[in-house]
């Protein structure tokens, strides 16, 4: 295990601004196969895989119950991991030690950029600004598509991580001019203890706090983080619970819910769809994901179509077609959506941003750069319709 002091990370992150740190260079993947290791009946949890002692990186978990017997049931996410003592969790990053349960994801990231905001991505919250961005093994999906399998797919001890607590988080955070953080790549959910306690001190020092999820959380610990949080992209994978518990290994109605929390909760969120050639490329599926946005949340969220390459479980499926991912944009639009966008290729009317009254362009995108921006504060430059977002 690697470890990176504070002193050393600040001498080598205060000139990284504006640039993402290489994987290669100082934050490098994992590049080991990741072992399974073994499970009970249902595939919920690691039977008996927990290490045979904690180290420094571990905290108790942020909300669990326990139960006779020395067992525990993680409350963080609708999984609800019930582990008995020596058990792991569905995300690999809990683990239940004599009857308490612990996070094995406390300060330990495997992951640490600086990145455009527009790549989480976020289009309407404090364009052309970069993000500190930060992530520890594990994810409480297993979906087939897994773009960064290599660490969410991972045990936080199977991975190279660097020593950053929360308050070396921020303190890098400052050193390197970004205004937020963002708890992303992986899935922050599996590390909410690290995450919640950063974006707590960070919301101190007036940094602002991005999550970057697939949004299985449920409601309470979900409440608790809004207190910090300033804006999330979140995705929706489908409108069907066969697909999502085929293609991620989980279920729909907490991820809806998730939405809706955030809707009421005044947090600006962004909505993910990946389009999956023969699971999420239905277009019925999206007028269906369509109409309940604009019924539930409203027509103001921007919804993100994303391309799919072929990568782990689904590495002998095609590319998204670009003609689909376009089809989809107009689909979301014809159905109230008033900013939709593609990604993941490069499509410049889809990547733009145009004010849904005078359909003037507002915000040009040439991948993560921005040559041309029409907006005044918070409202379009010509006709002084407010967009929804944080602009300033």
């Amino acid at each position: 295990m690697k470890k990176l002091s504070r002193r050393q990370f600040l001498y080598c992150s205060a000139g990284l601004l504006g640039t993402p740190i290489s994987a290669g260079a100082f934050w490098p993947f994992a590049t080991d196969s990741v072992a399974s290791g073994p499970t009970d009946i249902r595939g919920r949890v690691f039977k008996g895989d927990a290490p045979k002692k904690l180290w420094k990186w571990s905290r108790e978990g942020f909300s669990y119950k326990k139960l006779n017997n020395n067992k525990v049931v993680c409350s963080i996410c609708p999984n609800r991991c019930l582990l008995t003592p020596g058990d792991r969790s569905v995300c690999r990053s809990k683990v239940n030690m004599n009857g308490t349960l612990y996070s094995l994801a406390y300060g330990n990231p495997c992951s640490v950029n600086v990145d455009p905001i527009e790549k989480k991505p976020l289009f309407h919250f404090k364009p052309r600004s970069k993000t500190f961005s930060i992530a520890t093994a594990g994810c409480n999906f297993r979906c087939l598509n897994c773009q960064n399998w290599e660490i969410s797919q991972a045990k936080p001890e199977e991975v190279r991580n660097y020593e950053l607590f929360p308050d070396d988080v921020v303190e890098a955070t400052q050193q390197i001019g970004a205004p937020s953080i963002a708890y992303t790549y992986s899935e922050p959910i599996t590390f909410f203890e690290y995450m919640f306690e950063t974006a707590r001190l960070a919301n101190e020092n007036g940094i602002h706090n991005l999550l970057i999820s697939n949004g299985y959380i449920n409601r309470k610990p979900l409440l608790e983080l809004c207190q910090f949080l300033d804006a999330a992209n979140i995705n929706i994978k489908s409108l069907s619970d066969t697909i999502y518990r085929k293609l991620n290994g989980g279920r729909l109605k907490p991820v809806l819910d998730t939405f809706q929390t955030l809707h009421e909760q005044g947090i600006h969120f962004e909505m993910t769809n990946l389009v999956v050639p023969g699971y999420t490329d239905d277009e019925n599926m999206i007028k269906e994901i369509c109409q309940w946005i604009i019924s539930n949340l409203g027509p103001n969220y921007p919804l993100h179509f994303l391309r799919f390459f072929p990568k782990y479980k689904l590495d002998r499926l095609p590319s998204t077609p670009l003609s689909t991912l376009i089809k989809f944009r107009k689909i979301a639009m014809s159905e109230g959506i008033r900013y939709a966008y593609v990604g993941n290729v490069s499509y410049p009317e889809g990547n733009n941003t145009y004010c849904h009254k005078c359909k003037k362009l507002l915000v040009e995108r040439t991948g993560y750069f921005i040559p041309t921006y029409n907006m005044v504060g918070n409202q379009c430059k010509y006709c002084q319709t407010i967009i929804p977002g944080q602009w300033t």
